[in-house]
């Protein structure tokens, strides 16, 4: 019972990240966001404010017969000009008032734009940086509430920023890319590349939570130690059951425990370049002809679609496009296998894809 008692309370002071205030939520997520050159914003400022201006000039002309002077007499086009401006400034003339049409001219013309260059240099810089967090804080949590079918990257060091790449040339949307890491310099790259991030350990199940990890499409482990990828594929692995997870891992007598922990494909990263590297010795044209499938948006690709209709039947050699592999109940068979020999509907093509046709 004393037991049960503690670990409710303890869950009352351990909140989940997820359920917090979306405010508490600004510094750890950020949402990619267009920035403005400091003159435009100004310029939009000083455009509202006239728009605020010609508002209230055009309430104080319509009722104006409710109006009047210090010499009693009615208010023309030009005096309710000089109330709105003495009224939105604050300034609120007393003894001292100008009487002429030239003075108020000048009121309008001259001391009016001062006022409002004024404000904006003293109290803008406050104003904008309030707002700001009040605006994240809202595109936060719209991104929560309809974020869905996502991708998760968890490491934007070179896999995960070339993994990255490789998804945006294959037209997958920044938006729908969420990175997630601890090191600042590395979240910083990611949001000037139009991706949300979130600052957090990829071993931390509330930081996944806060990435959406349970309704996202697919989860890339890019983490640079073997131990740390299989604990984050075991935590994205319970967060996501039905997430596709690719990981990558550096060494081959790791690949198994990737396997185990959840994951549905891995990349074994030093024997991949070694082979490139050996392969280079002798035959470093092929080498290149690698590098250029492996970059989806120049020259060829490896590209997957479904069989159609009327491929049904056909041998997978004897289509127009070159394919490599068919893809049948999950199970990937290459092209001379004989159980691929005819073409079934359901089945998907791995083929080679020119990507500029594409474009």
């Amino acid at each position: 019972m004393v037991r049960g008692r503690l670990r409710r309370r303890l869950g009352r002071i351990n909140r989940s990240l997820a359920d917090q205030p979306v405010h508490s939520l600004v510094d750890r997520v950020e949402i990619p966001h267009e920035v403005a050159s400091p003159w435009v914003r100004i310029t939009k400022r000083i455009v509202i404010a006239m728009g605020v201006l010609c508002a209230v000039v055009l309430i104080v002309y319509i009722d104006r017969d409710g109006y009047s002077d210090t010499q009693k007499n009615g208010l023309s086009l030009l005096d309710c000009f000089y109330y709105a401006t003495v009224s939105l400034s604050t300034t609120g003339y007393g003894d001292i008032a100008p009487i002429t049409e030239t003075a108020r001219l000048v009121n309008i013309v001259i001391i009016t734009p001062l006022r409002v260059a004024f404000l904006i240099v003293l109290i803008g810089t406050t104003v904008e940086t309030l707002t700001t967090e009040s605006r994240q804080a809202f595109k936060i949590q719209q991104w929560r509430n309809k974020v869905r079918n996502h991708t998760v990257v968890i490491g934007y060091g070179t896999k995960g920023r070339t993994a990255v790449a490789a998804m945006v040339g294959d037209e997958i949307a920044p938006a729908d890319i969420v990175v997630v890491d601890e090191n600042p310099s590395a979240l910083e790259r990611a949001k000037s590349a139009g991706l949300v991030t979130v600052r957090g350990s990829g071993t931390d199940s509330e930081v996944l939570r806060l990435a959406s990890v349970q309704h996202a499409k697919s989860i890339i482990v890019a983490a640079n130690r073997d131990d740390t990828a299989v604990l984050v594929t075991l935590t994205a692995r319970e967060l996501a059951p039905k997430a596709k997870i690719i990981a990558a891992v550096r060494e081959a007598e790791n690949q198994h425990l990737l396997r185990q922990s959840g994951a549905d494909s891995t990349v074994v990263t030093s024997e991949t370049a070694g082979r490139l590297l050996g392969i280079a010795v002798q035959t470093p044209s092929v080498v290149e002809m690698m590098e250029d499938l492996l970059t989806p948006d120049a020259g060829f690709a490896i590209g997957e679609r479904e069989v159609t209709p009327k491929e049904a039947g056909g041998s997978p050699r004897h289509q127009s496009d070159i394919v490599l592999g068919v893809v049948r109940n999950q199970k990937l068979l290459r092209v001379d296998d004989p159980e691929v020999d005819a073409l079934e509907l359901g089945d998907r093509l791995l083929f080679i894809r020119s990507a500029d046709s594409d474009r």
